[in-house]
């Protein structure tokens, strides 16, 4: 029975020290906390048309034409992609200039987020080549150039208004 009586003076004694509106560690409460952070889709967009000038037979004809923008919202640990380029070949009703006659120069890249853009000038075809390569990405991320396209005009050419084609694609 003392016993009893030091056990219970003690448990006393211990929680008189605890101040008024503190609560004892073991039985303090907990919140688990969670979110979502939101993926999107990897887009691009390239301006509707260009006009690159005129030039007579066996000259060139060049000119930038227009912010291609490439937009990264998957929001992955390791994101890459790779835009492809490619054209028609250029008509002017019977007339034609092939699409290898033509070249794409991507030029300066500005990025944001984090990710690695890479270029390669190509010459065109109607066949897609990759013209800017996004490496070592981390999040959602973007890349925009402004590509010169250049048309070496054959010494045969027939004079008119020629048009083409120029597919961009990424994946």
């Amino acid at each position: 029975m003392r016993l009893r009586i030091i056990s219970v003076a003690a448990a006393a004694a211990v929680l008189a020290m605890v101040q008024p509106g503190t609560a004892v560690a073991a039985f303090d409460p907990s919140t688990t906390v969670t979110f979502v952070v939101t993926s999107g889709a990897l887009t691009m967009s390239v301006p509707v048309s260009a006009a690159l000038g005129s030039g007579a037979p066996g000259t060139q004809v060049s000119a930038p034409i227009g912010p291609v923008n490439v937009t990264d919202l998957r929001a992955l640990l390791s994101a890459s992609w790779t835009v492809t380029a490619s054209s028609t070949d250029f008509a002017n009703g019977p007339s034609t200039i092939p699409a290898t006659s033509a070249t794409y120069v991507p030029g300066t890249v500005t990025t944001t987020g984090t990710i690695t853009a890479t270029t390669t000038s190509v010459t065109l075809s109607n066949s897609p080549q990759a013209v800017v390569t996004g490496s070592s990405g981390v999040g959602d991320n973007t890349a925009t150039w402004n590509p010169t396209v250049t048309v070496s005009l054959p010494t045969g050419a027939i004079g008119g208004i020629y048009t083409g084609t120029l597919t961009h694609s990424v994946a």
